[in-house]
């Protein structure tokens, strides 16, 4: 569940952009919000807060741009072409971050997305992406020279996507964070999307990998542990899934983890034992097993749940 807006993003304050109100001293110093009051708002309604805002701020102003609700979210789709359409105004456009939407607005996995690959190719010069959802999300292998950051929050993350960037040319890319998520909200990563990703080819400056919020967390950390591109990772996150003590032992069969600065496994349902395995097995590197979950049982049968579903 997401409870809350994001109050910075890129390293700036989030500022909702309000028209008629007066602008900040300095406009670059913050990263814009749009979004419209009503969850069942008319297409125009957002396309005019678009046009306005592009006629209040300084194009060479806008640094950052986070998309809140354009109007019934749940069904319509994210109109990435509205940001596309300002590409030759925001030449100073690093980061963007679409749909930070909470729950209370919409449900992560109701969100309806679009393609983002022209998004990519209207900002060469942009360095942050931040995505949430998965429903109808898409994405073309792209190269991109300017991206260091990407990150997808999603209750079902498509496999295709996955596949998408892993095939996909980004030679700065440092950070890159998956919230996979559940089959029954329209996870569909396995193996063959993983493979691409884990091979690290288009991905040589990366640094930090999240594979994270996965109901086949078991499965992620078997094909982590002889992944090439784990060789040059300073942080591993496998959080907010569904990891157990049989994922664990083959995390730990596979390659030497030794080089990592930060092994995330927050959000686990490991024994205490196998916590008490992991730590001793890579003492030089930072083991967050925060967040230890139980087993629920409903009517007889065993769950184990992800962090974020529906």
């Amino acid at each position: 569940m997401i409870s809350s807006h994001a109050s910075s993003f890129a390293g700036l304050p989030v500022r909702l952009f309000t028209p008629g109100e007066p602008l900040p001293e300095d406009p670059s110093a913050v990263a814009w919000r749009l979004e419209v009051e009503d969850f069942d708002a008319e297409p125009e309604e957002f396309a005019d807060l678009v046009a306005t805002f592009r006629a209040t701020v300084p194009a060479e102003a806008v640094r950052a741009v986070v998309v809140g609700e354009w109007g019934t979210a749940y069904e319509r789709a994210l109109p990435v072409g509205l940001l596309v359409d300002a590409a030759a105004e925001w030449t100073g456009l690093r980061a963007v971050f679409l749909a930070d939407l909470v729950s209370e607005q919409c449900e992560i996995s109701w969100l309806t997305l679009a393609d983002i690959t022209p998004l990519l190719t209207a900002y060469p010069a942009l360095e942050t992406l931040w995505v949430r959802g998965g429903n109808e999300l898409t994405l073309s292998p792209v190269r991109h020279d300017g991206l260091r950051e990407l990150r997808f929050e999603s209750g079902g993350l498509p496999g295709p996507l996955v596949q998408a960037v892993g095939e996909s040319q980004l030679p700065a890319l440092e950070r890159l964070v998956f919230w996979l998520g559940r089959s029954d909200y329209g996870a569909s990563t396995g193996r063959e999307e993983l493979a691409p990703v884990l091979a690290g080819t288009g991905l040589p400056a990366l640094r930090h990998l999240g594979l994270c919020n996965s109901e086949i967390a078991n499965v992620v950390a078997r094909l982590v542990a002889d992944a090439p591109v784990v060789a040059r990772l300073e942080v591993l996150d496998l959080s907010m899934g569904v990891l157990t003590d049989e994922g664990l032992d083959a995390l730990l069969a596979g390659q030497s983890l030794a080089h990592l600065r930060r092994l995330d496994l927050t959000h686990h349902f490991l024994s205490e034992e196998a916590q008490r395995r992991v730590v001793a097995a890579l003492p030089g590197v930072d083991v967050d097993l925060s967040d230890a979950r139980k087993v629920e049982v409903y009517n007889g049968h065993k769950y184990r749940f992800t962090a974020v579903g529906e």
